[in-house]
């Protein structure tokens, strides 16, 4: 299988581990998926993370999954927006609430990557590289 989009490899990942009722699933990492990884976390989608290094050839990162009491995943949906074919692009006025504000747009700023509602805040726009909730 050719990896031609390693953010939907990842986003496939962790949607097939909580469909499964899986606690982790491995990544294999890179600076974009680990900069993902860390806005999943800080908006309460995904328990934890943490980059290992195999056998000191490459790197993976382990996302811990996270789940409600009902032992339901707390990711519902993960849908990947801007696709190596077909880049999307938006300015921060632009970009769209996802779900009415309930879910978030992970954007590929200038500054790294952002909730939509933090390009939003601080006015910047890029490409909008997926869409959770």
């Amino acid at each position: 299988m050719s990896m031609t989009d390693p953010i939907a490899d990842m986003l496939t990942r962790i949607r097939n581990g909580a469909q499964a009722s899986h606690p982790s699933v491995d990544v294999p990492a890179s600076k974009l998926k680990v900069a993902l990884a860390k806005v999943l976390k800080e908006e309460g989608y995904i328990e934890n993370y943490e980059v290992k290094s195999e056998s000191g050839k490459f790197q993976v990162i382990t996302i811990t999954l996270k789940y409600d009491s009902k032992n339901k995943p707390v990711i519902s949906k993960l849908v990947r927006v801007s696709k190596p074919g077909l880049k999307t692009y938006s300015k921060a006025k632009n970009l769209e609430k996802v779900l009415g504000g309930l879910g978030i747009a992970i954007i590929s700023t200038s500054k790294g990557l952002m909730t939509d509602r933090k390009a939003r805040k601080e006015n910047i726009g890029g490409e909008v590289l997926c869409y959770v909730y």
